[in-house]
Parts: C-alpha cells; sequence; structure tokens
C-alpha cells in the first residue's frame, strides 16, 4: 500500500459489488485506532487520540455501527491492534457465513511511514493491515489512514520519508471486489490544527457525517459525498497554512451498484437537528469550552448537522466578523440558529483575544488632526491625517501621516508654519462592552517650512526638523461593520533646534536644542479589511 513520504491522508476501500443496495440489512464493524506516540525521536501528537474517539462516537451515533461492534483502541501498541482486527474479523466471518452483509471500517491516527504504523515504539507493518482488511470476509471494507507528525499552532502530520510500497490500483480480490486507493500527494504533509483541535482531515470527515456532506439534502451521507467533502474542506483549510496545501486523492468504483452508505443522519430520534443560515461559515463545538464537533462551510448545499442533545456553541464566520452563542438541542427536535440571535465579534476584537481565526487585522484611516502651537503666541496647527493601523493580539501599531498648518504673529513679523508629520503609533487596547480603550506612545519626525511677511527685510521661507515622543491614549467604536470610529488625545514634547542671535554680526549663527510640549488630538474613520 503507498503512503505517500511524509504520508498526509491515506484511505484505502475495498467493496465487493453486490446486486442488492448497499445499505439493506447490513452489520457494520469498526476498528478504530488513535495513538498520540510514534517512535522515540517523533514529536508527541496532541490529537490523534482525540480523533479516533471523534469518529468512533459518529459512526455509533449515525454511522448505523453498533457499540458492541465498535473497537476504539486509544494508546494500544501494535499487538493490541493487530490482536483486535483478527477478533473482529473472527465476527465478521461468523455474520457472513450465516448470509449476512458486512461492512468493516478500520480507520487509524498517528504517526507513520511508508512501511508502518508506529503506535508509541511498536510497529504495524503496513502490509500486514492491508492484508487483514483485504482478507476480512466483511462484504464492505474501508481502511482509512490519517498520519502525522507535530510542529506549531497547525502541525505538520505525517512520518519519515521511505519508499513507497507499490499497489495494482486494479488489483481484484476473490469475488466481484476491487480495491480503491485514495493518498494525499506524494511528498505532501497532512496537518492538523489548535483551533480545531484535530486534523483538518478527520475534522471534516466527521463534519461530513454529521451531515455537512449531504450534497443532494436526503438525509444520507455516501462514501463519495464524505470524501469529497473532506477533500474540498482540507485543500481550503490547509491552503492558509505554512506547511501548504495537502491533497487528499480518492479513487473508487462500485461496479453494478449505488455508493456506500456511510451516515443516516436524519433519521435517528434520540439526536436532533440543527439548521444554520446560508453565507456564512459555522463551526460546533461543546458549550463551555468543550471539543470542536463539526462544521458547516459556507458553501455547503447541506445546512443541517445532527448532534447529540445538549448544550452547544457556535461561531459563524464572516469575511470581517464572527458570530458566537448558545443554542441547545432535544432529542427528535430540530433546532434552527439565526444570525440576530448571536453576538458579533470583530475580528480585532478577536485577535487580542487570543483567537486563531485571524493573526491580525489591518486597514485605511482617514481623519482630522489637531495640534497646539509649540511657539509661544502661534495658532494650532491643523490638517488631514491617513493612518493604516494593524491589530495583532499583544499591541496594535499604527503608521500616520499628517499635513497640518499653523500661524504667529507679532509686531515685527507674521509667519505661516506648514508641518509634514510622519508618526508610529504603538498601543495596547482593552475591549470593554461597546468600546476599545487603548494607551500606548507615539514617536514621529517633522519636516516644517516656515513662510515669513511683514518682516523689515526680506525674509526667505526656512525648513527645519523636528522629533516628537507622545504619550496617547484613545477610543474606538464600531459604527457599521468593518466601518469604525476612532479619536485620540495625546500629550508631545517636541526637540528641535533654535538658531540664536550672534553677539558679533559677523561670527556664525549659534543654536541650540529645545524641548518645547504641545496637546494633539485626532479623530479618524477607519475601515477593515
Amino acid at each position: 500500500m503507498t503512503i505517500a513520504r511524509c504520508a498526509a491522508t491515506v484511505v484505502a476501500a475495498v467493496v465487493l459489488a453486490l446486486s442488492t443496495p448497499a445499505t439493506a440489512g447490513v452489520e457494520r464493524f469498526a476498528v478504530v485506532v488513535g495513538h498520540n506516540r510514534g517512535d522515540g525521536d517523533e514529536a508527541t501528537l496532541k490529537y490523534a487520540e482525540d480523533d479516533a474517539r471523534k469518529l468512533a462516537e459518529v459512526l455509533e451515533g449515525v454511522g448505523g455501527f453498533p457499540a458492541e461492534n465498535t473497537v476504539l483502541l486509544r494508546g494500544k501498541g501494535a499487538s493490541d491492534v493487530r490482536r483486535s482486527l483478527i477478533a473482529v474479523n473472527e465476527r465478521v466471518r461468523a455474520r457472513a457465513g450465516s448470509g449476512r452483509q458486512t461492512m468493516l471500517l478500520v480507520y487509524y491516527s498517528g504517526h507513520a511511514d511508508a512501511q508502518s504504523l508506529h503506535l508509541g515504539g511498536s510497529h504495524l507493518e503496513v502490509e500486514e493491515i492491508e492484508r487483514l482488511v483485504r482478507g476480512s470476509a466483511a462484504s464492505f471494507r474501508l481502511l482509512i489512514l490519517d498520519s502525522c507528525r507535530s510542529g506549531a499552532l497547525t502541525r505538520v502530520k505525517g512520518g519519515r520519508s521511505a519508499p513507497a510500497i507499490p499497489v495494482a490500483l486494479d488489483a481484484r480480490l476473490a469475488g466481484e471486489g476491487v480495491v480503491f486507493l485514495t493518498s494525499s500527494s506524494a511528498r505532501e504533509d497532512a496537518q492538523e490544527s489548535d483551533e480545531l483541535k484535530g486534523s483538518f482531515f478527520t475534522h471534516y470527515l466527521v463534519s461530513g457525517l454529521l451531515g455537512a456532506a449531504d450534497r443532494n439534502r436526503d438525509g444520507r451521507v455516501v462514501l463519495r459525498e464524505a470524501y469529497q467533502h473532506a477533500f474540498d474542506q482540507t485543500v481550503l483549510a490547509s491552503s492558509r497554512t505554512v506547511a501548504g496545501i495537502q491533497h487528499p486523492t480518492f479513487r473508487y468504483e462500485l461496479a453494478g451498484q449505488g455508493d456506500i452508505v456511510l451516515s443516516e443522519f436524519g433519521s435517528n430520534k434520540q439526536r436532533g437537528l440543527v439548521h444554520f443560515p446560508s453565507g456564512k461559515t459555522y463551526v460546533v463545538a461543546r458549550r463551555g469550552g468543550g471539543d470542536v464537533i463539526a462544521e458547516v462551510d459556507s458553501q455547503a448545499r447541506s445546512r443541517t448537522l445532527s448532534l447529540e442533545p445538549g448544550g452547544y456553541f457556535v461561531r459563524g464566520r464572516a469575511r470581517s466578523y464572527l458570530l458566537e452563542g448558545d443554542f441547545t438541542v432535544v432529542a427528535g427536535g430540530t433546532t434552527r440558529v439565526a444570525d440576530d440571535s448571536l453576538e458579533r465579534i470583530e475580528y480585532a476584537r478577536l485577535v487580542r483575544k487570543g483567537g486563531s481565526e485571524r493573526d491580525l487585522v489591518h486597514g485605511p484611516a482617514v481623519g482630522y488632526f489637531l495640534r497646539s502651537s509649540v511657539i509661544d503666541g502661534g495658532s494650532p496647527c491643523q490638517g488631514p491625517l491617513v493612518a493604516y493601523p494593524i491589530v495583532l493580539r499583544h499591541f496594535s501599531i499604527a503608521p500616520r501621516l499628517a499635513v497640518c498648518r499653523g500661524h504667529f504673529e507679532n509686531q515685527a513679523l507674521a509667519a505661516r508654519t506648514d508641518a509634514l508629520d510622519l508618526q508610529v503609533r504603538l498601543t495596547h487596547a482593552w475591549d470593554l462592552p461597546h468600546v476599545t480603550l487603548d494607551l500606548g506612545v507615539v514617536a514621529g519626525g517633522e519636516l516644517l517650512r516656515e513662510g515669513f511677511r511683514d518682516t523689515r527685510a526680506d525674509a526667505p521661507d526656512r525648513w527645519s526638523g523636528a522629533g516628537h515622543l507622545d504619550v496617547t491614549a484613545g477610543a474606538e467604536i464600531v459604527v457599521r461593520r468593518e466601518l469604525y470610529l476612532a479619536a485620540d488625545l495625546g500629550a508631545q514634547s517636541h526637540f528641535f533646534r533654535v538658531r540664536d542671535l550672534p553677539l558679533d554680526e559677523n561670527a556664525p549663527e549659534p543654536s541650540h536644542w529645545t524641548a518645547r510640549f504641545a496637546l494633539s488630538g485626532a479623530v479618524l474613520l477607519g475601515w477593515r479589511l
């Protein structure tokens, strides 16, 4: 069997072609395995065992796999997995001998390379597990391998590089069966996510079985629908990661009959149905910070999930904001989640909370700038301001450019001062219910042009430079969606050179550094992208 170098996700399916429908009277068996530890030099995974648990729960809940026929192995070694597969195959053989149609599903999440699965220091050869699955007497056989290793926030999943094991894609079994093989593309990495608390592929496979993959909305999810959903969403999600796009591949044929039904989520009256509006992606988790259960993509045709009764938390993801809230599922009932019942949270606030939807948000802002005079007797300097704030988790940084004009006049002369002020505003923010407050510093440099008139002699325009360091405080409110209004005040310290009158008219003109203080303020209208 081929597990690609640094294998991502491998699914192999063996299906015997029968003349009766695939769902009629089929008894289902599953062996679901997850192991967070591989060999001693492989980093410990976070979510492989949780992936196995989640899939087992869904198979029992909506997949028609009885609890007594579902074996869940978490953190077990190769010998335990081998014995369990052999024992389940014996039970399958007994059922098949009585004329009962049967299905066997085998799933693994953990470390692997092209030769073996790595289970806590022990190895289970890929060829051996392939033989155990192929040799099963089950009418339908499905093998799912999601192999992984760890990295950072979104971690790379896979194993050591090793030569691929060749398998003929059209190999035929005894009877009328065909081996169907799927895998990630060669040299790609599979990935898992701290946000989802699981691997991308298994997360979207589980979501699909709960109803998100039901493209024709008939209340059932077939193998082709489940895999297509997992493929599409895995590619989309992994395209946003540092490791790059992960491409699961799937190839199978069902000679002479329809597709295999993996779940019938609409018929279980012990569970409840939840319907989500169109236009946004919704992620569902247990209420109170529990596991991420499932996800419905914004483009998904099916907007319904089958969930166990209880309390849940939902997050709706739009282009520039989130919707969050709770809902309750009742057995046998249908719950409709409405956007207007959820709390709206801007991405800027989410970034500051440490949410992983985005690492930063940014966008342009324009406004009005006012600064008190730094020259005694002068007028305030005022004019337009443009900025581009960038919101990060612990601080915000905003490059700003202001242009202002002020005037000065006494008995001897009148002057006009134009200033071009380039500054950087660095702040930390606190999000209150309806307003965001911030506090920080501003560092900037000014280019000044002074023009004189009504002097006793000709006086050319004079250019000079200055620097300033400010303490600043501000407030921000959301006006509508991405649009926000902000205002800030600053106490500025200006540093510049002042020319002195020489004692001797033939002596060089002396100068010295001085500091002047001013107050500044700005009002801005911003748009976050």
